[in-house]
């Protein structure tokens, strides 16, 4: 899956339903070593909760729960 196939889907919170916006534009942590995905940065996005005031929020790889065709599921804490 490429990273701009994400930025379209919907992101919500398996923990409590809530709707928290698009995607939208992101960039990716990744561990050099590994090539393991760390984390999602997302700038500018409808995510802000996740953040406070910043203009970028990032999201731990852990918090995702599933990617499906049109939705992201994450849970706010991360998934161990």
């Amino acid at each position: 899956m490429r990273l701009k196939s994400l930025a379209s889907k919907e992101v919500i919170d398996v923990e409590n339903g809530q709707k928290l916006g698009v995607l939208g534009k992101a960039d990716l942590i990744i561990n050099p070593d590994t090539g393991e995905i760390k984390s999602l940065v997302l700038l500018n996005s409808g995510i802000m909760r996740l953040s406070s005031a910043r203009k970028h929020a990032t999201l731990d790889w852990t918090q995702i729960a599933a990617i499906g065709e049109d939705t992201i599921l994450i849970k706010s804490t991360p998934l161990e």
